[in-house]
């Protein structure tokens, strides 16, 4: 018999491959405020009173700008019941909902998902909640619910969203050019993504910048993230 020729190819290292579970209804609390699944029925009318006044919040994302309250809080409905993208309405201490984001491109065979349709309400925008938001999101998909691959992607036009996803510890990974047609328009679609690996130095630097001891009185931090992430 002709022996059996052993052909050497390389090949990726072994994985568990128990597909992950999905996200759920699950409520996320922590020192700023809380991330919670999107409820319409309760969120609606305090997203429509902080987001009416500003197309500019839509610019870059699938949907948006809304003619009134009623359209509004229809496709508010619409999200809140998807299957297969969990949407989550982030609220302050008081339980007022300042914004939203969501799970989704959801893969529990390989272990990857995806955060995005993020919409922050003026009063969301650069404060520690929104930062508390991001932290909780990561650590539930990690730790929680097991996934290996957490990624973002952005217009590659949008130029706040890129700023976001590397000051919250996504890594670059390229430019997937004519990517989509959004509102009649081109877009060149930026990924970045965060590698379970690569979560336990993100996690600490997140809780390190959440950390009291990181604001003064006026509750200004004394060290960005990025300083925290990568000290000289």
């Amino acid at each position: 018999m002709k022996a059996k020729q052993i052909i050497s190819q390389p090949v990726g290292l072994p994985v568990d491959p128990k597909p992950a579970p999905m996200p759920g209804a699950v409520v996320l609390k922590g020192r700023f405020g809380q991330v919670e699944r999107l409820d319409a029925s309760r969120h609606a009318a305090e997203l429509w009173r902080i987001l009416s006044d500003d197309d500019s919040v839509w610019t870059y994302m699938f949907y948006g700008p809304f003619p009134d309250a009623g359209t509004f809080s229809n496709f508010l409905g619409k999200i809140a019941a998807l299957e297969n993208q969990i949407y989550y309405s982030i609220c302050d201490q008081e339980g007022r909902p300042q914004g939203w984001a969501s799970l989704m491109e959801i893969r529990p065979a390989d272990r990857v998902i995806e955060v995005g349709s993020i919409v922050y309400g003026p009063g969301l925008q650069r404060t520690p909640l929104a930062t508390e938001a991001q932290y909780l999101l990561a650590r539930y998909v990690f730790e929680i619910l097991g996934y290996r691959r957490y990624e973002w992607k952005c217009d590659a036009l949008n130029a706040r969203s890129r700023r976001a996803a590397e000051r919250f510890g996504f890594s670059f990974e390229g430019i997937f050019r004519q990517h989509k047609i959004v509102k009649g328009r081109n877009r060149d679609t930026a990924w970045f993504a965060m590698l379970d690996s690569e979560w336990p130095r993100a996690k600490a630097a997140f809780e390190q910048w959440l950390d009291p001891k990181n604001f003064d009185a006026s509750g200004r931090q004394r060290r960005s993230l990025e300083e925290i992430r990568n000290p000289l």
